[in-house]
């Protein structure tokens, strides 16, 4: 929590070490499933991926883990993959964390179902630190130039952003730990980069002029 209203004020990623691993976390999930869903040039292999990997997001969500729900999300909907031509199962099965993540009022279904999950959870937090963000820089920390006079308005409104993740923090999952498994995904690094992965898309399905 502290990380993240610093991060409100500074980007700088050697002073929020915890939130820049967290961040590192998303990304390689993404990155991770994204090289999955390209790895072969069968389309139907290639169905069987992605259809697999909409029924890991559906017990994530069962979970409450809407951060890996959220990455494997953004996996799919990145522009590698979208291209690509998909069953109506997938597109289908894409419409309830399309309709979960949609911005157009300021994520509040995705507000709502964090409103009402229960612990253990992981919340997707780049919604926190886009309304941290636009608190630091909307609004001042001190009403007057000496300051002498805290801002309790702002104040209050970041403990309240903050408020649910401390909730979170509360209680953990109850999971065994398989090392095994753990080795198969290796920390999620194993993955290709954007530009390999484009191209691979377009070999798969040209351009159109």
């Amino acid at each position: 929590v502290r990380e993240m209203l610093l991060w409100a004020e500074e980007q700088i990623e050697e002073k929020n070490p915890s939130l820049t691993a967290f961040t590192a976390h998303f990304n390689n999930v993404s990155g991770w499933c994204r090289t999955r869903l390209i790895e072969s040039k069968d389309p139907k292999e290639r169905e069987k991926v992605a259809l697999k990997l909409l029924k890991v997001m559906k017990h994530l969500r069962l979970m409450n883990n809407f951060n890996s729900y959220l990455a494997i999300l953004s996996a799919m909907d990145s522009a590698a993959i979208s291209r690509l031509d998909w069953s109506d199962d997938v597109i289908k099965g894409l419409d309830e964390p399309h309709a979960l993540i949609d911005n157009a009022s300021s994520f509040k279904a995705y507000r709502t179902a964090l409103r009402e999950a229960k612990p253990p959870c992981i919340p997707y937090i780049g919604m926190f630190l886009q309304d941290l963000t636009f608190l630091h820089l909307g609004s001042p920390s001190f009403l007057d130039k000496e300051k002498k006079f805290v801002n309790f308005t702002k104040r209050w409104k970041q403990f309240n952003v903050v408020k649910k993740i401390r909730q979170c923090q509360q209680v953990e999952y109850q999971v065994v730990r398989d090392e095994a498994v753990i080795q198969v995904f290796n920390k999620f690094e194993n993955y290709l980069g954007d530009e390999v992965i484009y191209q691979r898309s377009l070999q798969f399905k040209p351009r159109q002029f």
